[in-house]
């Protein structure tokens, strides 16, 4: 409240919404607040949280502030980062040594409460298959598991995740060249209609909760079947877009269908890309995305991230980001432009997010509703509509927390209110499909894309707690305790990433184990490889040994996808190493703990002897013994057999062999979806190595390639 002159109260809200702050008006502070309902788009209205400023240490006088900040100024040279002496509280110069303890203790608690944690900063560049320079973000899985590798190797073990060959890494496959005979012009491939149903058949299953192009998917089967009858008809670019249909189905077919679908593949490529100097239209978005999907199912995924440019830019210059402009089309075609655009935010913000590179799409012009209330103001069940809202929270949690390097609990709680709405609206009813076990007719696409929307709601939790994870894992490892003696605020939140890291993997494995999981996911293998990091490090932090039954069954999901996608196949050999690292790490330090235990009490009954028993029979002394080999009247001492200490006792009672080495990631042969994979299955694990990461830490020397 504001009392003003004329005796006039005046009421402020502590938070104006997200639009109101753009246009810079005033904002009621209830959601949907007035303005965005005069404006007749209340989905549109959303609320983000203020940053918090922290408190600055008052200082006595000018000078003595001065000093300060120069004291501070050298404490941060000297650690190598400019907010490092900002952990630690500031001392006043000339105070008493009363008033600086005192000081202290003021100046240290709300900073405990309030500090913001800092976000990892993991971004590197990698190579991709032909050894060239790949960038990835700070928020994508493989930058995770950077920050993964440097804290086990540093804490830990420093031979985990050691690659065991030279060369090259490569992010994805080596692309196989397409025929001349491909090319645009050519005749186009002869479609065999006796695989059409089951192609369809398997697009659907593959693209559920992903994408949704057509106006009517009942009536996608018959029109391709009449499309392939009637010669294919006269427009070059409508067969593309069915020929693509046919080899994404062709991809997730398991026998017989690769070389076909890359035959499909490749000519409405090429069709494709000679369209672009004519009139674009919803198929130039269409044939885009497609091409998007299947290079993603192929492991190609900066193909995929550079042609999906392409549909944004498309979709963009016909206006269908804007729902008024698509309601002039008539009612039909008004909801297929509506979900065209939806499909482009999901597959945008799934590619942004796994690469952590800047989306292409944004909604800061966009009029498309991404919610459909029923009569009674209750969510209907949509499955592209849940995908497409959690992923826009994804996309706060990257702009708001990894672009800026730093999480408060504040904005925490911010993320936290949207990811608890999400929640409600849609957790109970997807699940509810994913564990249907009715018998009878189950859509195994309905149910894949329920449970790949499950999976991006858990890696959002896990993506916005992940930062608080990785602090208490450091502070575990360095002060060496198993579990937190009091629970904070931050300690919760590392708890909830444990949590949302499990409740990925049970939806998973029960679809594997019930014969219900597609193996061409791209969305879930990616979020899975994140989890079983976790997983991971969740183990060797010691927050449960339970975690080590869902590490194994992440990695047997893994080894699911594997037989079909060859990012899994690393992301598996990688989660096997850590789950071995961490099985070491804990036995090593229950055997000292056990040691420590056996130590003090031993002295009870005389259970170890606190001297060697020497040969015959008697106690030697210490410092030497008698060599029965030697001369009479000689005595040697043997510094190089020591004598066991009480320790070394215990540890060998118990077989520890601390000699032992972990090993490191093994590699995976050369491996390239495009040829048949159960023909050169003798051939397909030996030496391929998806993502070793080079030496110095993982970053890369440039000088060789000026």
């Amino acid at each position: 409240m504001e009392t003003r002159a004329g005796g006039l109260v005046r009421s402020r809200v502590t938070n104006a919404c997200d639009t109101c702050k753009q246009r810079k008006i005033r904002c009621s502070g209830v959601l949907p607040c007035g303005y965005c309902v005069r404006r007749r788009d209340p989905d549109s209205c959303r609320y983000t949280a203020p940053r918090v400023r922290r408190p600055r240490p008052s200082t006595t006088t000018t000078t003595a502030g001065h000093r300060g900040d120069d004291v501070r100024s050298s404490v941060s040279h000297a650690s190598g980062s400019p907010g490092a002496a900002s952990n630690h509280p500031v001392v006043r110069i000339g105070a008493p040594v009363q008033q600086q303890h005192h000081h202290r203790i003021e100046e240290q608690h709300p900073l405990e409460e309030h500090e913001d944690t800092e976000v990892p900063r993991e971004a590197r560049l990698l190579c991709d298959a032909q050894g060239k320079l790949v960038f990835i973000g700070d928020c994508a899985p493989l930058s995770f598991f950077q920050t993964v590798r440097r804290l086990v190797t540093t804490r830990v073990d420093a031979h985990a995740f050691a690659p065991e060959t030279g060369g090259y890494s490569a992010l994805e496959n080596a692309s196989s060249r397409p025929s001349m005979s491909s090319g645009y012009g050519a005749l186009p491939p002869r479609v065999r209609i006796e695989i059409g149903p089951a192609a369809v058949g398997a697009y659907l299953e593959v693209t559920r909760g992903l994408i949704d192009l057509f106006e009517d998917d009942a009536r996608l089967e018959r029109d391709i079947i009449e499309w392939a009858a009637e010669d294919h008809g006269d427009d070059a670019l409508a067969g593309a877009v069915n020929y693509l249909v046919l080899a994404i189905g062709c991809q997730k077919i398991e026998k017989g269908g690769e070389g076909t679908g890359q035959q499909y593949f490749d000519y409405a490529r090429n069709v494709a890309l000679a369209s672009l100097g004519g009139n674009l239209g919803v198929a130039s978005v269409q044939v885009f995305i497609l091409i998007t999907l299947y290079s993603l199912g192929a492991c190609q995924i900066n193909a995929a991230f550079l042609f999906f440019g392409l549909a944004a830019r498309a979709a963009l210059s016909i206006g269908v980001h804007r729902t008024a402009v698509n309601a002039r089309f008539g009612p039909d075609i008004h909801r297929q432009r509506d979900r065209l655009w939806k499909s482009l935010r999901v597959v945008d913000l799934f590619l942004s997010t796994s690469m952590g590179r800047p989306p292409a799409t944004s909604d800061v012009d966009c009029t498309v509703p991404y919610r459909q209330p029923d009569e009674t103001g209750r969510e209907k069940f949509d499955l592209l509509n849940a995908s497409v809202q959690i992923f826009l929270v994804i996309e706060s949690i990257v702009v708001e927390v990894y672009s800026r390097r730093k999480i408060s609990p504040r904005l925490t709680e911010g993320i936290s209110r949207e990811l608890r709405g999400w929640s409600g609206q849609w957790l109970e009813r997807l699940k509810e499909v994913v564990e249907d076990n009715k018998e009878g007719d189950v859509d195994a696409g309905v149910v894949n894309g329920a449970c790949q929307v499950l999976a991006s709601y858990y890696y959002a939790v896990m993506l916005v707690s992940r930062p608080f994870l990785m602090v208490e894992l450091h502070r575990r490892l360095s002060d060496g305790c198993s579990s937190p003696t009091t629970t904070s605020g931050k300690s919760k939140l590392a708890d909830a990433c444990i949590d949302a890291a499990i409740l990925m993997v049970e939806p998973i494995q029960d679809l594997i184990d019930r014969g219900l999981m597609t193996r061409r996911a791209p969305v879930i293998v990616s979020w899975l490889f994140a989890s079983s990091l976790v997983l991971g490090v969740g183990l060797i932090g010691g927050f449960g040994r339970i975690i080590e039954k869902y590490c194994r069954a992440a990695i047997t999901a893994l080894e699911y996808f594997a037989q079909t996608d060859t990012h899994a196949v690393q992301y598996s050999l990688i989660a096997k190493s850590l789950l071995s690292t961490a099985l070491e790490y804990l036995e090593k330090k229950e055997i000292q703990e056990r040691a420590r235990r056996t130590e003090s009490s031993s002295q009870l009954f005389g259970l170890i002897p606190r001297t060697p028993r020497g040969s015959d029979g008697g106690l030697d002394g210490p410092q030497s013994k008698t060599n029965p080999a030697a001369g009479p009247g000689e005595s040697s001492s043997k510094p190089d057999k020591p004598h066991p200490s009480q320790d070394d006792a215990v540890m060998q009672r118990f077989g520890f062999d601390f000699e032992s080495t972990f090993f490191g990631m093994t590699g995976t042969p050369e491996f390239s979806v495009f040829s048949g994979f159960e023909e050169n299955a003798d051939q397909t694990f030996g030496a391929l190595n998806l993502f070793p990461l080079l030496d110095g830490d993982g970053h890369i020397d440039l000088a060789s390639y000026f």
